[in-house]
């Protein structure tokens, strides 16, 4: 008897985890990277080795997977990482899981930015912001905050990793380390959740650490104590970048008009919802 005779093989793994993901409609999306994980291949091993038989430990850690994706739980953080700017970042339950939307705020700040700018990302939580920035501005001088010390420790071995050990991260509670007129951009993913939104307690983002993402009870908590202190903190002509929900954009412009900000502006993301506000000093 062959020793694999009656290991379940690659498309049969592939067709019953689809099938009890279903009817979320990245099933088979999900199911194939987290059956990768388990094998320790890339998807197109999948498609190449459709007869492949899973041995009984990767079978089960791929069945684990499943049952914890089929809760709610991300592929991000089954897997352990999530693609931003081409790039892979550690990812766990500390941290956000970057989003293809922000990478248009790495865009602005890369648009805005002089070569040797110093540059200062406010709760950076994985550090996908920073490390972005670091690696695209080489002679640039890059700082990074969360009051979280779990997600430093996550960010920090993201810029070990990456090539990007020159960016500073530091804990505190947004500005508090800057003193006046220090800083040439200031750039943030804020938490601008509701905090009574349901999706918090019944989607995929209750997964992810709520700090990250609630932030008051009209959303706009976090953005309102950045942007009250970001004036201080930048040089003349400095920007404030800073990304918050699509319908928002309104309110936030209205926070910086009250700040004397100059030159605002409001960008949308690649599925037209308007995602980035910037302004200057």
């Amino acid at each position: 008897m062959c020793a694999h005779e009656g290991r379940p093989d690659v498309a049969a793994l592939l067709a019953a985890g689809t099938a009890a993901l279903l009817p979320d409609d990245t099933a088979r999306i999900d199911c194939e990277v987290l059956l990768a994980h388990a094998i320790g291949a890339d998807r197109t091993t999948l498609y190449r080795e459709p007869e492949r038989r899973i041995g009984a430990a990767q079978q089960a850690t791929f069945e684990r997977l499943i049952s914890e994706r089929a809760r709610g739980r991300p592929v991000a953080q089954l897997v352990g990482h999530a693609e931003f700017w081409s790039l892979s970042f550690e990812v766990d339950e500390h941290v956000l899981i970057p989003r293809p939307e922000t990478e248009l705020l790495v865009e602005l700040t890369l648009a805005r930015a002089i070569p040797d700018a110093v540059i200062v990302d406010l709760g950076c939580g994985s550090g996908a912001i920073s490390v972005a920035l670091a690696r695209e501005l080489p002679a640039a001088t890059i700082a990074a905050t969360d009051f979280s010390a779990p997600a430093l420790a996550v960010a920090r071995r993201n810029a070990r990793r990456l090539g990007a050990d020159r960016v500073r991260f530091l804990r505190a509670d947004w500005l508090t380390p800057f003193g006046a007129s220090c800083v040439d951009i200031l750039v943030s993913n804020p938490p601008y959740v509701e905090a009574g939104d349901p999706r918090l307690v019944e989607s995929d983002i209750r997964f992810e650490p709520c700090a990250a993402l609630a932030a008051g009870a009209d959303g706009l908590a976090a953005i309102r104590q950045i942007v009250a202190a970001a004036r201080s903190v930048l040089r003349p002509g400095g920007w404030l970048l800073l990304e918050h929900g699509y319908n928002q954009a309104q309110a936030v412009h209205e926070l910086f008009r009250r700040a004397r900000f100059g030159d605002i502006t409001t960008n949308a993301d690649l599925g037209g919802r308007d995602r980035i506000t910037s302004g200057r000093r």
